[in-house]
């Protein structure tokens, strides 16, 4: 049993977003949840904002004049050359230079702004003002902009703890006011304010800072979960529903330097670490076992194999148990009948098994719609593997694509799990002692055993157990992915989705992060599904 909730530091209410998370996964305890607040600067800003206008016909003379003449011309001149009044020209030059389309000299001279919208057909307006707000924050070392103020202060923010006073964040708001001119542009364009726009002829022409930042408070939520997974310890900056990823990502690097205190930060022992962390981890371990051991109840109840089986044990599924010599036979008549999808967990994976044989059956299934995932690793950590994957094994398996070259063979360390199994089209279960992709090809008698269930609500339970897992690494990879804009990451996390039968949460992930780029895949992922369901009606 866990502690008592009193004993984990958690506020009270936060509880409920803790029960939220904790039902995600039997490997997840959050271990401490704690509100604070912390500081943000807003800064007024005053923008100066030119728009463009279409020339007029004497306006495009007098640039193309200052532009393409060798010798510079003075409004003389050029009122010669056009045959007109030299007040015309002194006019029209003197509003060009207002606008600072024309240098303010006596010969006719093109600013490099002026060229910029003679490009165009187009010279610019009046400027005119517009004020705006910088938000800057510290924590998430972002800068956003707004129309509006924010409320400067809510006062039932201030009983909460200050982060800064257990966390040490740069607090000089000096990334407003000292950026130079086009900085501040480029960050104002990538915003979601339409003020600096140079292809639509509308230009950010100075900025003026009239008064000093004022501090606003906000509310976080820090979080401290244990990942029996990885056996490590997370922390997580929360804003109500919302991840602070960036902030997260500092918090967590200042506690693996021990600059931050989880004791001072957020009450929290390392008698209540250490205590919860052997709970998870036998928590972990015995729902699985617990699972397999039900299988192997099942097996001894129906004391037969499949052949003397009644029709109607037939019908409700059944769980066999094979030995030796029966089990590679079940492995390849279970593989070779796939429709849709496959999953395999096996602790480690060697070459022996992943040979040429076994890589032209992965790829028969692959052509024909079937998609693989394989999980692998029983160490908690990835370095700790004593018997890591062979970099080739694992390049011939990635090298297996579907007709449209997608990944077809997804395959990555999960780890910290000894359970060999293998579930196909969540209707057939192998599970037992039988290493499937790193047994040493030989075929004698070595004592082992493997259940093959089709019982429906405990594959469905196994399914659902080893699924969540492939789950949790697809939503990592695409997080990692959108951070680090690997596209190639993204598509494989795609494909993990699809593998899954996850098609719609792959399209809503593309759309909600505006990754528009990536809807050739979904749609090569859709083709993949329908060369499934096409073998299948054709079989």
């Amino acid at each position: 049993m866990f502690l008592a909730s009193a004993a984990k530091p958690i506020d009270e209410n936060l509880k409920s977003l803790v029960d939220k998370i904790e039902a995600q996964s039997s490997s997840l305890s959050v271990l401490a949840a704690r509100q604070f607040r912390y500081n943000l600067y807003q800064t007024p800003i005053e923008l100066t904002i030119k728009e463009a206008r279409n020339f007029n016909l004497l306006e495009e003379f007098i640039i193309r004049a200052g532009i393409e003449f060798d010798t510079p011309a003075t409004a003389d001149e050029l009122a010669s050359v056009l045959g007109l009044d030299t007040v015309f020209i002194t006019s029209t030059i003197s509003t060009l230079q207002s606008l600072q389309v024309i240098g303010n000299t006596s010969e006719i001279t093109v600013t490099p702004e002026g060229r910029l919208f003679y490009e165009r057909g187009s010279v610019p307006q009046p400027p005119y003002a517009v004020q705006i707000y910088a938000i800057t924050s510290p924590l998430e070392e972002n800068i956003i902009f707004k129309y509006e103020p924010l409320d400067l202060l809510d006062n039932a923010l201030m009983s909460l703890p200050n982060l800064a006073d257990f966390v040490t964040i740069e607090q000089e708001n000096n990334d407003v006011i000292s950026l130079p001119l086009d900085d501040l542009q480029q960050k104002i364009q990538a915003s979601s304010l339409a003020l600096h726009v140079p292809e639509q002829g509308k230009i950010i022409n100075s900025c003026t800072i009239n008064s000093p930042s004022q501090i606003i408070w906000r509310k976080i939520e820090v979080l401290v979960i244990f990942d029996a997974n990885d056996d490590k310890l997370n922390i997580q900056v929360r804003s109500g529903n919302r991840s602070l990823e960036s902030a997260t990502t500092k918090l967590q690097s200042l506690l693996a330097e021990e600059r931050i205190s989880l004791q001072s930060l957020c009450r929290l022992s390392d008698d209540i670490i250490n205590f919860e962390r052997e709970v998870t981890l036998k928590r972990k371990n015995a729902e699985i076992e617990a699972r397999v051991e039900k299988i192997r109840q099942k097996a001894l109840d129906n004391k037969t194999e499949t052949d003397s089986n009644t029709d109607k044990s037939i019908e409700n599924g059944t769980a066999i148990q094979l030995r030796d010599r029966q089990i590679n036979q079940a492995f390849w008549e279970v593989l070779k009948s796939a429709k849709r999808q496959i999953l395999i967990y096996s602790p480690w994976v060697s070459a022996a098994v992943v040979d040429e044989k076994f890589l032209k059956l992965l790829q028969e299934l692959v052509n024909r719609g079937v998609w693989i995932l394989i999980g692998h690793g029983i160490a908690r950590r990835q370095e700790d593997e004593d018997r890591p994957i062979p970099p080739e094994v694992e390049a011939k398996l990635q090298a297996i694509k579907t007709p449209d070259g997608l990944p077809g063979v997804n395959i990555f360390w999960l780890g910290d799990s000894h359970v060999k199994e293998i579930i196909v089209d969540q209707e057939i279960h192998l599970c037992g002692s039988h290493n499937w992709l790193s047994y040493r090809g030989d075929y004698l008698p070595r004592g082992e055993s493997v259940y093959k269930v089709t019982i429906p609500n405990q594959v469905q339970e196994a399914y659902e157990f080893l699924s969540h897992r492939f789950q949790d690494h697809a939503q990592t990879l695409w997080q990692k992915a959108l951070q680090v804009r690997d596209p190639q990451m993204a598509i494989n996390s795609l494909c993990v989705w699809a593998s899954l039968g996850m098609e719609d949460l792959a399209l809503k992930q593309i759309e909600d992060n505006n990754c528009l780029e990536l809807l050739p895949v979904w749609e090569k992922i859709k083709a993949q599904g329908q060369r499934s369901v096409s073998t299948y009606k054709h079989n």
